[in-house]
């Protein structure tokens, strides 16, 4: 259970940094993560529009929720920075 609970948290984090980051430098987002976070973007996301604050708003709120396969599709677009991620992984913890 305390395992389930870390996984969670670390997963929001990263979720969290990649949204973030996205929305701080205005990048586009990329066919990878638009692939990787499809089902996420229909399921919690849908009702906003590709490449607006709203949804980048909508997946960090919804962050916790956000499949693996998108998160760790976020981090490898360079959404966030590899040291932004250990940084969180420590405070997670």
């Amino acid at each position: 259970m305390l395992m389930n609970s870390y996984r969670v948290k670390l997963l929001v984090a990263f979720a969290s940094a990649a949204c973030l980051a996205c929305a701080a430098q205005g990048q586009p987002i990329t066919k990878a993560v638009q692939a990787a976070c499809k089902d996420d973007y229909k399921q919690y996301c849908g009702e906003y529009g590709l490449e607006t604050s709203g949804l980048r708003s909508c997946m960090d709120r919804n962050g916790h929720n956000l499949s693996k396969i998108c998160v760790n599709a976020l981090v490898k677009a360079g959404e966030v920075s590899q040291s932004e991620v250990d940084r969180r992984k420590r405070a997670a913890r």
